[in-house]
């Protein structure tokens, strides 16, 4: 089910930060405390696959997850690009998959924040890392509004 906001998500148990790409899924999960978020591989697509929501299915039952928050991507000003578009048919995919609680939360700038927080590392680190860590940081941001929800 999709959430508006995070009034009625869960305020314990492990959650799963979802960083969506059409080639990659960045993919982080919360201690069931909601106190630490902790990057995991990110899911990579084949160039046809279009499986994505039974993909993050899989990471939320093995984490045993009990809600997923999905970075969503909107311009600086507010306004949507075309990847909302496909985020968002995403968010409804997943949605139709499982019953947990999925909430949006804005992505901005998530990439180049997790990118700083990396530091210096090969490029081929940086394609196979970024995602999760961005992930990770949407994570943390839902995490604290989830506190200050409560």
């Amino acid at each position: 089910m999709i959430l508006p906001d995070f009034k009625a998500f869960p305020h314990a148990g492990r959650i799963l930060g979802i960083d969506w790409g059409m080639r990659r899924i960045g993919v982080a999960v919360s201690d069931p405390s909601q106190d630490f978020a902790f990057v995991r591989p990110a899911i990579v697509m084949g160039r046809m696959d279009k499986s994505h929501a039974e993909a993050v299915l899989r990471v939320a039952t093995d984490e045993n997850v009990v809600g997923i928050v999905v970075g969503l991507p909107v311009r600086s000003d507010g306004t949507e690009s075309e990847t909302t578009g496909h985020v968002r048919r995403f968010i409804d995919d997943l949605a139709g998959v499982t019953d947990l609680p999925i909430c949006t939360i804005s992505e901005n700038l998530t990439s180049f924040a997790a990118q700083a927080e990396m530091g210096r590392v090969r490029v081929r680190d940086l394609k196979e890392k970024l995602d999760s860590e961005s992930a990770r940081l949407i994570l943390e941001n839902a995490m604290a509004m989830i506190k200050r929800a409560l």
